[in-house]
């Protein structure tokens, strides 16, 4: 018996064997596929942005789904200069002043010495997401940079991480908690010895975002980084719990500092006497709303009473942050933004649509429909002919886009809004692929009729989630649930939250057809499902 099963165990493997080496009939013809752009031409959210002071013509902008690009003709046109290198998920880009050349990037640490051409990878994988990068302004190789870390858990590689020998080596010279990473980092631009640090108290996990707690706070350093002191507790700051915390240092009096704070009395702070006291110069909800998302702050180079503030709009003020006024740009929601030093009419934006270049002071902008950055979360086709596909992208909306355009290149004729919104699936019904369903955040669904041009909410359930905490809500959906048709039957449509749900009348009605699926189940009790 013995040996009929060590026969069977040899024949299984050499069968193994031979199956591996033999030739995937499918290989020569995913050879021959060649891709090709099918669109849109508009950016997904940008984290990071960056121009060349020596160099009116080059910006650079770090997103958040689609690499690092360039361009060399101010905004007339863009090019991806990390695919093949690293990936698309980019926290911060920083060009150095003094060797315009030599660039790092925060997706753990990369760094070019030929302006994007090639790169190396330094480093600090594990700090996951990193905020800033921050470049000694006479030294390329001395490296600051600030990481957030893992928000998803604990994790040592928190803090502000130093390198003086352009990344081959690195030392943690600042560092609270495990729980505690570094939102911002702000370099004297007249003395390189003195920087301040925002740090940040976060964890996320599926059901509950932390943004404050022990640790968070405003700390500085006069040697380099080498040591800091806790300015948490200066005359003028906040009491109580501290969350996301961001600075920046005045150029023409560097005395002054700004800082936007999350706190139940947060907003924008100010010290004029290097952050030994502090004065609260604006509380508007409009510079510190969602501040875990934005709370952005930049002292104007060649003004000192300018700053600007990033939120859902980009604010700039002329009297030290007491009262603002919006700046236009094409989209909302501002992350970051980089100001020449010589002349601070010069500048580029990242926010959620993109890059934009602006050389009067944000009166005019270069294009963000000239940059396919994507961050599409799901991608479907349908049975026309020719066919469509249909993505929602991020922090614009869902698409369903041509597959071949008529006597030409496929532009924007070719793309139109279909159901659905920023997120989520999007499935287009088997047998009337002009009937589509779409989700978004909160367990939204909508159906789009684009023959009669008719859209129709079919929610699952009539909660607006917003506002409310997992344990408000009947039904828990993630950010782009699952939506999908059976396989068996096309009159059937599964929406899954918790539970999985089914209608047979296009969402006009719904059933609930399984427990919660995130509770512990039983290993003993199996379930099989045939959809």
């Amino acid at each position: 018996m013995q040996k009929a099963s060590l026969l069977l165990l040899a024949f299984i493997c050499n069968l193994y064997i031979v199956l591996q080496a033999q030739e995937n009939p499918y290989q020569k013809i995913f050879e021959a596929v060649q891709w090709r752009e099918l669109g849109p031409p508009r950016a997904g959210r940008v984290s990071g942005v960056c121009g060349v002071n020596s160099d009116l013509q080059t910006y650079y902008m770090a997103t958040t789904g689609g690499g690092v690009w360039k361009t060399a003709d101010k905004g007339e046109s863009w090019k991806n200069i990390s695919d093949g290198y690293f990936g698309g998920s980019i926290g911060a880009v920083e060009v150095s002043t003094s060797d315009p050349d030599i660039l790092y990037v925060g997706t753990g640490i990369w760094r070019s010495t030929d302006a994007g051409r090639t790169w190396a990878h330094m480093g600090l994988a594990g700090t996951k997401q990193i905020s800033r990068v921050r470049i000694h302004r006479k030294d390329p190789n001395n490296v600051l940079v600030a990481a957030i870390g893992n928000v998803f858990r604990p994790s040592p590689q928190r803090g502000i991480f130093k390198s003086i020998d352009g990344g081959k080596n690195w030392r943690k010279v600042l560092y609270i908690s495990d729980t505690v990473g570094a939102s911002d980092l702000a370099i004297d631009p007249t003395n390189s010895q003195i920087m301040y640090a925002g740090m940040w108290h976060v964890l996320r996990n599926p059901y509950q975002f932390v943004s404050g707690g022990s640790g968070s706070g405003i700390y500085k350093s006069m040697d380099g980084g080498e040591s800091w002191q806790n300015l948490t507790q200066n005359e003028g700051l906040p009491e109580g719990i501290w969350g996301k915390v961001t600075l920046s240092i005045c150029p023409q009096r560097p005395e002054r500092i700004y800082a936007m704070i999350e706190n139940l009395n947060g907003g924008l702070y100010r010290s004029d006497d290097s952050g030994k006291t502090w004065e609260k110069v604006n509380s508007e909800n409009k510079l510190r709303q969602r501040s875990w998302y934005f709370t952005r702050v930049y002292a104007d180079p060649k003004n000192p009473d300018g700053v600007y503030v990033l939120n859902v709009s980009l604010h700039y003020s002329k009297d030290g942050g007491k009262t603002f006024s919006e700046v236009n740009t094409s989209h909302g929601d501002h992350h970051d933004l980089w100001l020449d030093p010589s002349n601070s009419q010069r500048m580029i934006v990242g926010h959620d649509g993109g890059a934009q270049i602006s050389e009067n002071g944000g009166k005019s902008w270069s294009s963000i429909y000239n940059q396919p950055t994507a961050q599409f979360y799901r991608v479907k086709v349908d049975n026309h002919v020719p066919f469509r596909i249909y993505a929602a992208q991020q922090d614009n909306s869902a698409i369903r886009i041509n597959s071949r355009s008529v006597g030409n290149k496929i532009g924007f004729a070719d793309w139109e809004s279909t159901a659905g919104g920023e997120s989520g699936y999007i499935v287009p019904n088997p047998i009337d692929p002009e009937i589509v369903i779409g989700g978004s955040y909160g367990g939204y669904l909508t159906l789009y009729d684009h023959n009669r041009d008719i859209s129709q909410a079919i929610n699952v359930w009539p909660d607006n989630p917003i506002g409310h905490g997992a344990e408000d809500l009947k039904y828990r959906f993630q950010w782009n649930f699952p939506i999908f048709y059976s396989a068996h039957d096309s009159t059937k449509l599964y929406v899954a939250s918790n539970h999985l749900h089914v209608s047979k009348d296009r969402g006009q009605s719904w059933s609930t057809i399984s427990p919660d699926l995130t509770k512990m189940i039983n290993p003993a009790k199996k379930l099989l499902v045939v959809l």
